[in-house]
Formats: C-alpha cells, structure tokens, sequence
C-alpha cells in the first residue's frame, strides 16, 4: 500500500494540536494563579483554533487530493466545533462547561495522535 499524500501533514498538524492543548491547560492553571494568566490563556486558545483548522484542512487534503480514506475527517471537524464552543464559553466564563469540555478534546486529540501516528500503513481510498 502507498502512503496518501499530505499524511505526513496529518501526523504533524494533530501532533501541534495535541501540544497546543495540553499548552492550553497550562495556561489555564496560570490563569487562576498570575497576573498574565488570562493573556497566556487566550494566545493559547488562538494556537489551538489554528491548529485544529490546520489539522481539519490536512484529513481533507489526506483524502481528497491525497488519495487516502476519509476516516480522519470527522474527528478532526469535531475538535475544530469544540474548538470554537470552547471559545465562546471561555469569553461567557462558563467554568462549569468549559473546563470539563477541554478535559475530553485533551482527550480525543490524544486518541486521535495515537490512532494516525501508529498507523503503520494508512488505508487508500481504493483499499477502504
């Protein structure tokens, strides 16, 4: 089997995505503790907003162009709506939504980057 084009992109963009969640909790923690937590905190929610367009855009181009299956795709455009609640959440301090709904995008992005990156072989469209 060959490899789909811009699977290397994948791998790289939900690696990002998965450090800049992880970097957003962080930051959360600083938040509640210093002075510059709430800026940290917001730069860090506008790298995880890119990184999961990123990571969207790169599923797409795995299967569309790439020639790769499309499994990808939907998990990717859920972190990217969770994304975005997250945000508006975040701006409405709601605590008791918000921090529970960041635990499972950690979550699923960690699951995701296990799932691409040991994939040894990623199935064609032709194979799927």
């Amino acid at each position: 089997m060959t490899t789909p084009r811009f699977f290397q992109a994948l791998r790289v963009t939900i690696a990002l995505q998965t450090a800049a969640l992880l970097i957003q909790a962080i930051t959360a923690g600083l938040l509640l503790s210093t002075p510059d937590g709430r800026m940290l905190h917001g730069v860090s929610a506008l790298a995880v907003a890119v990184t999961s367009l990123l990571h969207l855009v790169a599923a797409i181009l795995v299967w569309r162009p790439g020639g790769g299956s499309a499994r990808a795709i939907p998990p990717a455009a859920m972190l990217l709506v969770f994304t975005l609640v997250q945000m508006v959440l975040g701006m409405a301090h709601m605590k008791a939504l918000h921090v529970p709904i960041g635990v499972l995008m950690f979550g699923a992005s960690v699951m995701q980057l296990g799932q691409i990156w040991s994939s040894p072989r990623p199935v064609t469209a032709a194979a799927a």
